[in-house]
C-alpha cells in the first residue's frame, strides 16, 4: 500500500510557485520579527546584547529601576542624547523629587518626548506632560501586567501556530530520512510555543524561567530554518532517489514510518 506523501517534484508548477512565494514572505517576516524582538527587549539591563536579564525586566519588572529608566535604557535609548538620559537617571535615583522636575526634567521631556507622549498624539503611550503624569512611570518597574500578558499571549499563540502550520504543511512534501526527524522538526515549534508563552508568566514567579523564553525562541528559529531551507532546496534544486522516482514521488507506507 502506498502513502499519500507526494514530493515537491510531482506537484504542479503553480503549487510550487505558491509554496515558494509563501516561504519567501514568511522568511522576510521572521527576520522582521527578530529585529522587533531585539528592539523591544535588548538593552533594558544597560547592556547592548539581548540577555536573560532583559527578558526578566520585560516580563517580571526591574526591582532596581523604574518604568521610565527601563524604557530609556532599552527601546527609548535613542530618543535622548546620553547626557540628557543621565540627568533623568540621576533624578530618578534621587526618588524623582518634584522640586527638580520643572527646572531639570520637564525641559528635556518637552523637547524630546511630549510630541509623542500625549493623549492626542498616541493614547497608548504614557502621558509625560506634567509631573503627575510622569510620576506614574517613576514607580518601580513591575514588567507586563497579567492583562497585557493575556492579550499578547492569545495573539502570539494563534498567529505563530498558524504560521508554523503552513510552513509545516509545505515541509511535509519534502523527502527527509529518518521519518522521525521530520516529525520532530514539525512538532518542535508548537511545543516551544507553549513553553515560551508559559514562561512569560512563570518568570514573574522565578526569574530563571527567562531562559525558557530564550530556549523556546531558539528552537523556533532552528525548526523554521530547517523547514524553510529543506523545502526551498527540494522544491527547485534537489534530485530524488531513484526508487522514489520509480514510484512517481510516492512512498510505500512501510517506508514512511521508518
Amino acid at each position: 500500500m502506498k502513502s499519500r506523501f507526494l514530493h515537491f517534484q510531482y506537484l504542479p508548477m503553480s503549487m510550487r510557485v505558491l509554496f515558494a512565494s509563501v516561504l519567501l514572505v514568511f522568511g522576510t517576516g521572521y527576520l522582521m520579527a527578530m529585529i522587533q524582538v531585539w528592539e523591544s527587549h535588548a538593552g533594558k539591563d544597560g547592556k547592548e546584547m539581548l540577555t536573560a536579564e532583559d527578558l526578566v525586566i520585560s516580563y517580571s519588572g526591574n526591582p532596581n529601576g523604574t518604568k521610565l529608566e527601563t524604557a530609556l535604557r532599552g527601546p527609548m535609548a535613542d530618543m535622548l542624547p546620553a547626557e540628557k538620559r543621565e540627568v533623568i537617571f540621576t533624578w530618578l535615583h534621587k526618588k524623582a523629587p518634584q522640586e527638580e522636575f520643572d527646572a531639570k526634567i520637564n525641559p528635556i521631556l518637552q523637547d524630546h518626548c511630549v510630541a509623542c507622549h500625549n493623549p492626542e498624539a498616541n493614547p497608548h503611550l504614557p502621558d509625560l506632560r506634567t509631573y503627575e503624569d510622569v510620576a506614574k512611570v517613576t514607580a518601580r518597574d513591575e514588567g507586563m501586567n497579567v492583562s497585557t500578558l493575556v492579550r499578547v499571549s492569545h495573539i502570539h499563540l494563534f498567529s505563530i501556530a498558524f504560521i508554523f502550520f503552513i510552513i509545516g504543511y509545505i515541509y511535509t512534501h519534502a523527502y527527509v530520512r529518518p521519518a522521525w526527524f521530520k516529525c520532530v522538526v514539525i512538532a518542535t515549534p508548537f511545543l516551544s510555543l507553549i513553553v515560551d508563552v508559559a514562561a512569560w508568566y512563570l518568570t514573574k514567579i522565578w526569574t530563571g524561567f527567562a531562559w525558557a523564553v530564550i530556549i523556546g525562541g531558539a528552537l523556533y528559529g532552528i525548526a523554521f530554518t530547517i523547514m524553510w531551507v529543506t523545502s526551498m532546496r527540494q522544491m527547485w534544486f534537489y534530485k530524488l532517489p531513484q526508487d522514489l522516482i520509480d514510484n512517481e514521488g510516492e512512498l510505500p507506507r512501510a517506508d514512511i514510518n521508518n
